[in-house]
């Protein structure tokens, strides 16, 4: 096995407020007496814990994090029953969370035997049922789910999928509405921009399984039992071949690595038994085996000296969420504590946790990475994979426009690849490099993949690859000049957004591939943050999103504008005029919602530019969505008094130019500025 993990570099969330606690990491509950015998422990615990990450508000870290390996969860009944006892639905819900943030820092190995470490790795628990009941079913706007620690289903029995827009919508008004209210105050303030987060995490939260793409497919199975178990050998050889006969999708590829627990009940079994035991599993099944000692005494409370909060779930669908809110709202809970567990409980579960992606599961990914490179992509990379594929482009197809080769591997019924084909396997070679953040190895194989799908007419797979394109290749670093942004990424993103929405109907594959072009281009700021607020203006106008959504993305427009710094001392050539329309553009939608709070916010930013304006309509504007939204002007936290009007000037007259040093085009006449005034005085359309 392999040696304990690396001190963990605790890491804390931003918070909103300085009164609102970090909610990522689990706190610790303690009697005072525990806290005087740990003094030492204690206080470097707060010390780091009290240090601020701002990877959870960065966009990139929440893209990647978005897309990692899924492994399944298949065990037996008494480990379930020893999981209800502690207070839990099952084990794959003590799980869950602790898979969402890996302690310490992962070591993973690229294509070219480089290693690198990153410190915001994780994996998701699901369900091998929910793998097989989920399905491809989030395109049809149904929420299919269960709610985390109290059931593993839904009303009607089906297990809780992402992947729906109205859910989505529905969690942001819901918020909206308890915010407003004064319910929840989980929402911050002015600058922050947590709420589009919140909607981003939401929309890439949960992804179904589907054909045109294996991020949710599973990577590793995880196989466990209890200490309590009468025959565990021959119980953990069922399991795997019930695992092996549950009804999949037939895309769904199968060899999947095998990970074997043993879970050890301190309380009632005998620790040299369990060893003996586990000595056994490692003879039988390989090193892929863990011990992972947990306490049965009954469900633990706060007021127990070792008692650990449990983590929340940070990537839960949004129906989930909804379900966990309107339970929550009933009173439903009201006389029920906080889930907790032992310290040693959570300290062995992390272990766990980090030691099978470390030990074991990406190494899993790296061999398959190389076995699929070196025996797949490399023929279809050489001459004669190109010359396959010119024949295939020329000479394979038929006169029927909407019909594949006969040499062609895509299933026309099915709309899929069978999983043991070149491309499918090619797919998942691509998505694997992707979710290891091998991301020049991951750009090549989907630039490959997007011919064979434009060839064999798979529509859905020629838009997920070219997505993942655009993505793979803004990941990597690569300079992104005007020429790549023209050439390479516009009509890659523009055909994808076409093939997912005209093509397909998969309006939520549609959007996703355009927010996330979005934040990624927004990352690389100068000319990309120009074409960022291009597209979140191509995604803003949808018309599948709602009135939430539609705002939060006119909104984030501003945002991509405000990003564009200006040149020299005066600032001249950025974006502020256009970030604070926008912003007031947001505001007026919010108003329109009865969200007066989110209007004040936009209004923070963009009355300054607008309040000294010398047009009528524009002031008369201004005013009426003032009135409206109930606004007061800002106050300073330092000062105490509102916004001084010098730095108003002092920005009007950065923009001031002497008009001997332009040319006389772009000198505007003073009869300009009375036409401007007598002219259409409809701010928005303006």
């Amino acid at each position: 096995m392999a040696s304990a993990p690396p001190h963990a570099r605790p890491r804390s969330r931003t918070p909103s407020r300085p009164s609102t606690p970090a909610k990522d990491r689990p706190f610790y509950l303690r009697s005072s007496s525990t806290i005087r015998s740990n003094s030492s422990v204690s206080s470097l615990n707060s010390l780091f814990n009290s240090a601020t990450r701002s990877a959870d508000d960065d966009a990139k870290s929440l893209i990647c994090r978005a897309f990692v390996p899924h492994i399944a969860v298949h065990v037996s009944d008494d480990t379930n029953d020893l999981a209800r006892e502690k207070g839990f639905g099952s084990f794959q819900e003590i799980l869950r969370p602790y898979g969402e943030d890996l302690q310490g820092r992962l070591t993973v190995r690229d294509s070219q035997g480089f290693s690198n470490s990153y410190d915001d790795f994780g994996v998701r628990f699901i369900g091998l049922d929910d793998v097989a009941a989920s399905g491809e079913r989030w395109e049809t706007g149904i929420s299919r789910a269960s709610m985390n620690g109290r059931s593993t289903t839904n009303g009607l029995g089906e297990p809780y999928v992402g992947g729906s827009i109205e859910d989505v919508e529905e969690l942001v008004n819901l918020h909206l509405e308890r915010n407003e209210n004064g319910v929840d105050n989980d929402i911050p303030s002015s600058g922050d921009q947590s709420l589009y987060f919140r909607y981003l995490r939401r929309l890439l939260s949960a992804l179904p399984s589907s054909p045109q793409e294996t991020f949710s497919h599973p990577v590793a199975c995880v196989i466990a039992i209890s200490s309590r178990n009468p025959d565990p050998i021959q119980t953990l050889r069922d399991l795997y071949a019930s695992g092996n006969q549950v009804p999949l999708p037939s895309y769904v590829n199968t060899e999947y690595l095998r990970y074997y627990i043993l879970v050890h009940d301190e309380d009632r079994d005998d620790i040299t038994k369990s060893m003996t035991l586990f000595d056994q599993m490692k003879k039988h099944f390989g090193l892929h085996c863990h011990l992972l000692r947990l306490r049965s005494g009954g469900r633990t409370v706060v007021t127990d000296d070792d008692a650990v909060a449990f983590p929340l779930c940070q990537w839960q669908s949004a129906a989930e969420e909804i379900a966990t809110i309107r339970a929550k709202d009933a009173d439903d809970m009201e006389d029920e504590s906080p889930l907790c567990l032992p310290d040693s409980d959570a300290t062995g579960l992390r272990t766990m946790v980090r030691e099978m992606t470390q030990v074991s599961v990406v190494p899993f990914m790296e061999r398959c990475i190389a076995t699929w490179n070196d025996q797949v992509a490399s023929r279809r990379k050489g001459i004669s994979g190109r010359f396959l594929s010119m024949s295939k482009r020329y000479f394979g197809g038929t006169s029927s426009r909407n019909s594949t080769s006969s040499s062609s591997n895509y299933d026309p019924v099915t709309a899929s690849y069978g999983p043991h084909t070149p491309e499918a396997q090619m797919r998942k070679l691509a998505d694997y490099a992707f979710m290891l953040r091998d991301w020049k190895l991951a750009h090549s194989i989907y630039d490959l993949l997007r011919t064979d799908f434009n060839n064999d007419k798979a529509w859905k797979y020629h838009a997920a690859a070219q997505e993942m394109t655009v993505m793979s290749l803004v990941l990597s670093g690569s300079p992104l000049s005007y020429k790549v942004r023209q050439d390479i990424i516009e009509p890659l993103l523009d055909l994808s957004h076409y093939s997912y929405v005209s093509r397909c109907s998969a309006h939520y594959s549609g959007l996703r591939c355009l927010l996330v072009a979005v934040e990624l281009l927004r990352t690389r700021s100068g000319g990309a943050a120009d074409e960022a607020a291009k597209w979140a203006i191509r995604a803003r106008d949808m018309s599948q999103l709602g009135p939430a959504g539609h705002a939060l993305i006119t909104e984030r427009v501003g945002e991509c504008y405000a990003i564009r710094d200006g040149l020299g001392s005066k600032g001249l050539g950025s974006r502020r005029r256009k970030t604070a329309m926008w912003k007031m553009l947001a505001a007026n939608e919010w108003v329109a919602q009865n969200k007066p709070a989110q209007a004040r916010r936009c209004l923070d930013f963009a009355l300054p530019v607008y309040e000294n304006s010398s047009f009528s309509a524009v002031e008369e504007f201004v005013e009426s969505l003032k009135s409206r939204a109930g606004y007061t002007p800002l106050v300073e936290v330092d000062g105490g008094a509102n916004r001084p009007d010098s730095e108003i000037d002092d920005y009007v007259e950065s923009e001031r130019l002497e008009l001997g040093t332009k040319r006389k085009s772009v000198v505007v006449p003073p009869q300009a500025d009375i036409e401007l005034e007598k002219g259409d005085d409809n701010f928005v359309d303006s």
